[in-house]
């Protein structure tokens, strides 16, 4: 159950869209060429999962692009919710201003790694 709860959160996770940084880090950022592999808290928690399609390749490609969209803190987070998607619902619903303020870079981060990294 937690798996089947895991996988449809990172799913519908992956297939948000919406808000942006208003920074120029990402301009001219191709999304259709998955970057070089990177390790991190990030690939780590993609690895622990248990999640069938998890990989070396995969999951170093999201770390990636959290390295490029996400900052430490924001990583953490994210990170988190691979071991505790309950708490990626938590964070969405959240009235926190600083919640809130995650959750749009974390949809940015979300919709590029589904973009680079599908198929991998």
């Amino acid at each position: 159950m937690t798996r089947i709860l895991l996988g449809t959160m990172l799913c519908l996770t992956l297939a948000a869209c919406g808000g942006g940084r208003n920074d120029n880090r990402n301009k001219g950022y191709n999304t259709t060429v998955a970057p070089a592999f990177a390790a991190g808290q990030v690939a780590r928690a993609c690895m622990s999962s248990g999640r069938k399609a998890a990989n070396v390749q995969l999951c170093g490609c999201v770390q990636a692009v959290a390295d490029r969209d996400l900052r430490g803190g924001d990583q953490s987070m994210a990170a988190s919710f691979f071991s505790d998607p309950h708490r990626a619902q938590e964070i969405r619903q959240s009235d926190n201003p600083h919640h809130e303020e995650f959750w749009k870079r974390y949809k940015v981060f979300a919709e590029r790694a589904e973009q680079t990294c599908t198929g991998l």
